[in-house]
């Protein structure tokens, strides 16, 4: 019943903003923000018109003047200086290459991907396929592991993997109009989270972004999660 309740959110129409819903499933709990891309003003944010890192969900609000964040979260891993580990494209202007080779940490467990987000469409892409195919993106974003590979599970992740965090990522429907913004509200493995957008949500692709850092901003549910400065930040500008 959970992953039609959940589909029947997804397809209800177009809504006036991202429509954030708390989901349990196997014993752990999601909260699911799911955007209609062709309707929304789905963005990365990194900097601010002065080169400095925006770094939190206020300074974004801050910067959008009479606008504000419908939703938002963490969108790919960054180093000390908050800059992006991989590619990362924001308005067309590329400020990070591809990275497609193997490396230390989660980036590094191949394959990864590359979220790549258009006026009416986003996609989420393995990194060969993206180079591959040179699609043009408006904003991209490249982390890893990819979670969901064309609807099978990464092949790395065990059920019973020991390693548990707060974790979030986007997964894409096929068309690529809807994107589903996951953050799980306990620890969970790969394996569980993965499972979840294969499971429940249906994405055939989907992109891990990041563990322990996870944070969520969803004012219609009352949260906007504290913490650290972050790098990538991905949301919606209403």
């Amino acid at each position: 019943m959970i992953r039609w309740a959940v589909l029947a959110l997804i397809w209800a129409g177009p809504a006036a903003a991202a429509v954030c819903e708390d989901v349990d499933s196997v014993g752990n709990s999601y909260t699911v923000c799911t955007v209609d891309v062709a309707t929304e003003n789905l963005r990365l944010f990194l900097r601010d018109d002065a080169g400095n890192i925006l770094g939190t969900f206020r300074n974004i609000d801050g910067a959008l003047g009479d606008k504000t964040l419908g939703f938002a979260m963490n969108a790919g891993m960054y180093h000390d200086d908050r800059a992006p580990v991989g590619h990362f494209v924001q308005d067309g202007v590329q400020v990070m290459r591809v990275i497609p080779n193997a490396g230390p940490g989660n980036f590094g467990l191949l394959p990864n991907g590359v979220l790549c987000i258009n006026e009416t469409d986003a996609q989420v892409y393995e990194t060969l396929d993206f180079v591959a195919a040179e699609p043009t993106c408006r904003d991209a974003t490249q982390s890893g592991p990819m979670l969901v590979i064309n609807g099978d599970l990464h092949p790395r992740f065990l059920p019973d993997g020991t390693s548990k965090y707060i974790r979030n990522g986007v997964g894409t429907s096929l068309d690529g109009r809807t994107a589903q913004f996951v953050i799980s509200n306990n620890v969970v493995n790969f394996h569980s989270f993965a499972s979840f957008f294969r499971d429940v949500l249906g994405t055939p692709n989907a992109l891990y972004f990041d563990g322990k850092v996870s944070r969520l901003h969803a004012p219609s549910l009352g949260r906007s999660d504290p913490g650290f400065r972050l790098g990538p930040i991905v949301g919606v500008v209403e």
